[in-house]
């Protein structure tokens, strides 16, 4: 097995991945929380989240990847106390059952990580499903004296956590110091705590909120945190492996996540922390009220005025991956076209690609550029799931494929061998860990079922031509030029490309 290395969010720093059970990864990403339609940023940690978890298959491991549903919902506020559960709210200015805003914006986020390919985690716990679990955790932090119950809500200690444990504020990089002087004046409940910086773990529901559950404290609901800790220990145990999410969980969902981990179990939840980060429309943080925000139903219709056309979700796709998962990444019109180019490139190259054969058995300079641009995109994927790199590879083996292709390059140069593993790696990366097409064998079809028709067509341009009916031969010549397909004649007959 290939070795691996990650950029450990905890530590800083890049580390060999070595899984706590050998062959074994546990991961836990942080999923949606679905009072409303999943938006963009969040498609491009679960499109990144995906890649991550295609390549550590491909790789061998057997993964085990755990990526839960919020169901209970934010608070109006704060995350932690005070305001108005988020579904129950929507619920409210809907006139709908609360359950009925889970199922349908579910409903919505399932199709949304169909559209991008996104394949589906190996359990998808929900929230609300996992109370008990949830109130189990709760004591076992009690009983370690790490939370204090107050008018029927509990609350983490965070000042004695500090105090005894070394490890609040290590994966955000925040001072303690000033983690401790932290106010929130403007929430509610804030004189029931000891200390501002305490968070909720359990809230008593007043009369008019709709999700409330039965405790030994009081009927309310659980901290946002919480369900996380809580669901990922059921499933992955109280060690394991990746817990991933966006950048901006670091604090304090994440904080909080190891807080209370170690306040039940007095162990760190997971091994590694891989985090991906923001993703910009032109240049600028996306805010829905300062009108810089698309949805991805509008990148595909092209409907928003920050796009010049629609594009298709493969492409958007494509074009979240020519970045690393840990930088930022800037969506403009322009970018989107040029990845538009870049897709369209790879795939035509694929294509051409499954034409080529060769006999040649002799190993040659050509095998060895070939075989280092092979071995370089799995280092590029190796090194922190490097896609940009990676690509930049593929785009490399590209140009080698249509110089064969073309006649650039002689295909007697190329073994049969080289050749074979070169099918084999173009089609893994684009596919298997890229994702890049929701069904090759839908795609093989069609595929085939194009080949067929413009075989046809050449070979009526062919006769035409023969026949000297030079009116047919322009005909099919200008109408497929209009379809932006190029026919180009050569000495081994005639071939065709999407220009």
């Amino acid at each position: 097995m290939r070795k691996l290395y990650v950029h450990n969010s905890l530590s800083r720093q890049r580390e060999a991945f070595d899984p706590i059970t050998e062959g074994y990864v546990g991961m836990y990403v942080c999923g949606p929380t679905v009072y409303s339609d999943v938006h963009l940023g969040n498609c491009r940690t679960f499109t990144s989240f995906d890649v991550i978890f295609r390549f550590l298959k491909h790789l061998g491991y057997k993964v085990r990847y755990v990526r839960n549903i919020t169901d209970v919902g934010h608070l109006e506020g704060d995350v932690d106390v005070g305001g108005e559960d988020k579904i129950a709210k929507k619920a409210r200015l809907e006139q709908l059952e609360p359950m009925e805003v889970v199922q349908k914006y579910s409903n919505g986020f399932q199709q949304m990580m169909e559209t991008f390919n996104i394949l589906p985690p190996s359990i998808e716990p929900r929230a609300t499903g996992h109370i008990l679990e949830q109130i189990d955790m709760i004591k076992k932090i009690i009983a370690n004296g790490f939370a204090y119950e107050i008018n029927g809500s509990v609350y983490f200690d965070t000042p004695k956590f500090i105090a005894e444990e070394d490890a609040y504020g290590k994966l955000s990089g925040r001072v303690v110091d000033d983690l401790l002087q932290e106010t929130r004046d403007n929430l509610k409940r804030q004189d029931e705590k000891r200390d501002p910086s305490d968070f909720a773990l359990w809230i008593k529901a007043d009369a008019t909120h709709l999700m409330r559950w039965e405790s030994p404290w009081s009927t309310g609901f659980p901290g946002w945190h919480l369900e996380c800790s809580a669901m990922s220990t059921k499933y992955l145990g109280p060690h394991f492996d990746i817990h991933g999410g966006g950048t901006d969980l670091k604090f304090p969902h994440h904080e909080n996540e190891i807080a209370q981990n170690m306040g039940a179990c007095k162990c760190t939840p997971a091994k590694y922390w891989l985090h991906a980060n923001m993703l910009l429309l032109n240049g600028k943080k996306m805010s829905k009220s300062d009108g810089n925000s698309v949805m991805p139903q509008q990148l595909f219709s092209g409907e928003s005025e920050h796009l010049s056309k629609g594009f298709a979700p493969m492409v958007v796709r494509f074009f979240m991956l020519q970045a690393h998962y840990r930088s930022t990444l800037d969506l403009t019109n322009d970018a989107l076209l040029a990845a538009e180019k870049g897709y369209q490139r790879l795939m035509e190259a694929y294509k051409s690609l499954q034409r080529l054969d060769t006999k040649a058995e002799a190993t040659t300079e050509l095998d060895q550029e070939i075989s280092t641009l092979i071995e370089g995109a799995y280092q590029d994927m190796c090194d922190d799931f490097n896609t940009a790199k990676a690509l930049g590879k593929l785009f490399e083996l590209a140009t080698k494929i249509n110089a064969l292709h073309n006649g650039q390059l002689k295909l007697e140069d190329l073994s049969s061998k080289t050749l074979a593993a070169l099918k084999e790696a173009y089609h893994t990366f684009l596919f298997d860990i890229f994702g890049l097409e929701s069904s090759v064998a839908s795609a093989k079809g069609e595929e085939e079922l194009i080949d067929g028709l413009m075989n046809l067509i050449i070979d009526l341009r062919k006769g035409a031509r023969e026949n000297k009916d030079w009116g047919m031969a322009d005909k099919i010549r200008d109408t497929l030029s209009a379809l932006a397909v190029q026919v180009k004649d050569g000495k081994d007959g005639t071939t065709w490309s999407k220009k």
